[in-house]
Order: C-alpha cells, then sequence, then structure tokens
C-alpha cells in the first residue's frame, strides 16, 4: 500500500497553453512521455462502493494496464492523502488478494460479482518533475481530456501536484508560483466523484456549513485551525458551484463561509497572531464584497418584491421596478462570475491553506484549557450584543443592523463551539438567536430595498408611486416587528446562557 499525498488544482481549458508556458512547468525536465489515459471506473447497480468511499478503477496506458484500488481521502483545500493499491491488470480480471488491509479486501472480494463499469475517464498526461530545493521533489501532472457516463459528458482539465520527497507545505508554495499569473483553484472533489456524479445525473447543490468537530483537548490555534478549513471547503464547494450553475443559493453560501471565516479570526483571535488576523480579515472582506451586490439584489426581489407581486395588488409601476430589479440582479450576477473566474479567488484559497498549515502556537496558548478559551470568548460575545441592543433603542434601521451583525457573530461562535458546551441547552439558545435574526434581516432588507427603489425611481412620478407602494404595502409588518424586536431579545442576552458554569 502507498500513500498519495496529492494537491489537485482546476483551470479554465483556455488557460492549458499558458501553464505549459509557465517557466515552473516550462522548463522542469519531463518524466517519460507525454500518454493517453483511458480509466474505467467499476461499481455495483447500487453504487455500494461509492457508498463506502472506496474506488476501483482500470487503467490503460498503451498496452499496459493497470488495477488501483483507492479507500477515502480527507481533502482539505486541494491536498489530499488517501490509501492505494495499484497492480498489474491482467486477463480482463480483478485481483484483490495483494491488498494489505483486511476489510476492504474482504469488501471487494464480497462484491466482485457484481462490479461493472460505470463511468470513464479520457485525458491526456503531460508529467513534469519539480526540484524547487534539494529534499523537494514534485511530480506535476497537467490532465486534459473529459469525464463521460452513458450519453453524457464534461470537460476536464486538472493539474495535480503530487509529493514524492519533501514536506507537504511546498506543494502549496509551487501552487502559489504558479498562481500568481493563472487562474488556478484548490478542488477537493475527485475525478471519481465527479464521474459519479455524472452518471448518477445529479446537478451539483450549494454545501452548507457542517457541524463543528472541535474537542476539548485541542489548543485555540488547533481549534481555530481545524475551523477554518472546515470554512474554506464550504468557500471552495461553493465557488465551484457558483461558477457552474445560475442559483443563487451558491453564492449566499460562499458568502457565508467567508462570514464564517471572519468570524472565526474575531473568536479566536486572542490566541493568534495580531498580523495573521489582520491581513486576512481585510483579505476575506475584500474577497465576499465584490459578490454582496447579486446576493442583495437577490434578496431584495425575493423579500420585498415577490410578495408584492404574487398579492395580486401590484399596479405597472411596480412591475417595472421588478423588472429593473432583475434586470440589474442578472449584470450583478454576470460580474460576480466573472470575479470568480479571475485568478485572485484560488490564490486567496491558497495562501490561506498554506498559512493555515503554518500556523503555530506559542506555549502559552498551547496549554490554553480550550473551554475556558470559549466560555470567555462567548461571554464577551455577548457583551458586545448588549451594547449594540441599548445602541438601537431608537429603533435607527443602521443600528437595528449593527445589533444583527452582532448576533450573527455569536450565533457563529456558538456553532463553532458547540461540541464543548451543554449540547440541547446551547442548541435552544442558537435558535432564538436564529429567530430574532431572520427579524432584524426582513428589516434591513425592507429598508435597503425602500432606499434603493427610491434612487431608481429618481423624478418619474409613476416609478416614485410604485416605490411608494411598495413601502405602504410591508409598513403594517415592520411596524409589528420593529415594536416587538428589542423586547424579544431581553431573555436571550440577559438570561441565563448555557455556556455559564
Amino acid at each position: 500500500m502507498s500513500n498519495e499525498i496529492e494537491l489537485k488544482l482546476t483551470f479554465p481549458q483556455k488557460s492549458l497553453a499558458a501553464l505549459r508556458r509557465h517557466p515552473l512547468i516550462a522548463e522542469a525536465p519531463r518524466e517519460g512521455r507525454s500518454v493517453t489515459l483511458e480509466n474505467t471506473y467499476f461499481d455495483t447497480p447500487e453504487l455500494e462502493l461509492r457508498e463506502r468511499r472506496m474506488a476501483v478503477r482500470t487503467r490503460k496506458a498503451g498496452n499496459h494496464w493497470l488495477q488501483t484500488v483507492k479507500c477515502a481521502a480527507e481533502s482539505v483545500a486541494g491536498l489530499s492523502s488517501r490509501p492505494e493499491w495499484e497492480q498489474p491488470y491482467a486477463n480482463g480480471s480483478f485481483d484483490f488478494s495483494a491488498i494489505d488491509r483486511d476489510d476492504v479486501r474482504a469488501r471487494l472480494e464480497t462484491l466482485h460479482p457484481r462490479l461493472v463499469p460505470v463511468f470513464t475517464t479520457h485525458f491526456k498526461r503531460e508529467t513534469c518533475v519539480l526540484t524547487p530545493r534539494e529534499g523537494i521533489k514534485v511530480l506535476a501532472m497537467i490532465d486534459s481530456g473529459t469525464i463521460e457516463a452513458a450519453d453524457r459528458s464534461t470537460p476536464l482539465c486538472e493539474l495535480e501536484l503530487e509529493l514524492v520527497e519533501g514536506d507537504p507545505r511546498e506543494l502549496y508554495a509551487i501552487a502559489l508560483n504558479l498562481a500568481e499569473t493563472l487562474p488556478l483553484t484548490p478542488e477537493n472533489v475527485s475525478k471519481a466523484e465527479r464521474g459519479y456524479r455524472l452518471y448518477s445525473n445529479h446537478a451539483l447543490r450549494p454545501a452548507k456549513a457542517r457541524p463543528s468537530r472541535l474537542n476539548a483537548e485541542q489548543s485555540p490555534v488547533d481549534a481555530f485551525r481545524v475551523i477554518a478549513f472546515d470554512c474554506l471547503a464550504l468557500w471552495q464547494a461553493n465557488e465551484s458551484g457558483a461558477r457552474e450553475s445560475d442559483d443563487p443559493e451558491f453564492i449566499h453560501q460562499l458568502r457565508v463561509a467567508l462570514r464564517r471565516l471572519r468570524s472565526a479570526l474575531r473568536l479566536f483571535g486572542p490566541a493568534l497572531p495580531a498580523e495573521f488576523v489582520q491581513r486576512w480579515s481585510d483579505g476575506l472582506k475584500d474577497a465576499a464584497d465584490g459578490l454582496g451586490a447579486a446576493r442583495d439584489l437577490d434578496v431584495m426581489l425575493a423579500e420585498v418584491l415577490t410578495p408584492v407581486a404574487e398579492s395580486g395588488l401590484a399596479d405597472e409601476s411596480t412591475l417595472r421596478l421588478m423588472a429593473m430589479a432583475v434586470d440589474r440582479r442578472d449584470r450583478e450576477k454576470a460580474a460576480a462570475r466573472e470575479q470568480l473566474l479571475a485568478a485572485s479567488h484560488g490564490r486567496q484559497m491558497l495562501a490561506l491553506a498554506a498559512d493555515l498549515y503554518a500556523l503555530q502556537s506559542d506555549a502559552l496558548v498551547k496549554s490554553a484549557n480550550l473551554t475556558t478559551f470559549a466560555r470567555l470568548q462567548l461571554s464577551q460575545l455577548r457583551k458586545r450584543a448588549r451594547k449594540r441592543h441599548a445602541a438601537a433603542a431608537e429603533l435607527h434601521p443602521e443600528k437595528l443592523h449593527e445589533l444583527r451583525v452582532s448576533l450573527k457573530r455569536l450565533r457563529y461562535a456558538i456553532e463553532f463551539l458547540l461540541p464543548l458546551l451543554p449540547e440541547k441547552a446551547t442548541v435552544r439558545y442558537a435558535n432564538d438567536i436564529a429567530e430574532v435574526q431572520e427579524t432584524l434581516g426582513y428589516l434591513n432588507d425592507e429598508a435597503v430595498a425602500r432606499s434603493r427603489l427610491k434612487g431608481w425611481a429618481g423624478k418619474d412620478p409613476e416609478l416614485r408611486s410604485g416605490a411608494a407602494f411598495v413601502a405602504g404595502w410591508h409598513a403594517p409588518r415592520i411596524a409589528r416587528l420593529r415594536k416587538s424586536v428589542l423586547p424579544s431579545l431581553e431573555p436571550i442576552l440577559w438570561g441565563k446562557a448555557p455556556w455559564r458554569r
């Protein structure tokens, strides 16, 4: 058995020639000649190997055939490590006897009679050897071709950096060098997973944050690293989807990932180097800012304008405003997609991953008790929310929005730290915050929409009438919620907190 450590990067097909011309690639010695690889992946009709995160593949390279078995890999920021068994494939029959993990071998021998081809990958592979300094050896493999299943096909363009000798962090150093001029993006999804998705004809779905994986034995820095890598995976998954799909939920979840990352930076800031916190707070804000307009217009359409239109009461002027919102939203979405296709986002992801791997704890932070740290930080966040609550007493929209942001940071912190806290009480507390946060979100969305519609209307009397009608339609609900929202928060911010002893 070997343990393969590689960093996988994707890029647009139009950038293939530029990648080949990059000095790091063009001047590197080749390992053999370019080869065309035909891979066939096998599974049972019920896809039982996929269910167990295993893969069985045959590969034809020239006149040679190989059989490969792979097991689940943990992939973070494109970097993956997985157990792999490879041997000659002869007589059109699998042989699993050499697999030295009893559970894997037994499972494959049981399923062997029912294995059938499910999809294929056809691609040209060009391999060069990178030796940036003594003790470092990396294979750079450029794959370009297609994935095919049934009568469907999808293009394949990847660069895999496979570590032969040295520290895995060197893979990021090479990738960042290339990403200075090339639109490379780290990729966690394997060729096999893409093939299964094509075979099943399942569209890519927006990814949501997964439950926290913290434990009380971790130091604050180690805990932050786990959370940050999970947020980075969420960022990557939704960025891939946003490049391929018009579904607005991809951009929404992408921005959620960036907000969660920034919240984690603030939460663990006292344990992290100040320069690291400042650099990434600014960098992540810049990454999110260019995507905000498209999402804001989607929200305005869904939460403010569509309910009015569906009421049957909207007049021609209101419908004109809706048409303007749709047009501007579509233009912003096109601009956001262009931003996602640019090199900067992929380079940011790679730089963040490299910095996370390099992040070190000093002796004092390393010895800090994570549960104690969590309780102190949550108490501080609640105190800040109390101050925002007091500042919002006059119900000014800007102050209500600041209160909402404060509550969001508190809720994210609770979600991050949940494994260290009493689960049931903490989940109820977080749900109560989310309910008030949703109310504040609606109040903010309506206030922003009212201002935007007024600006669009300008001096046009018909559009001004439409903007006034939309505001009036929402007014009774706005008045009711403004009256109740601050009192509903008082038991949350001044009652017993679940993290208190």
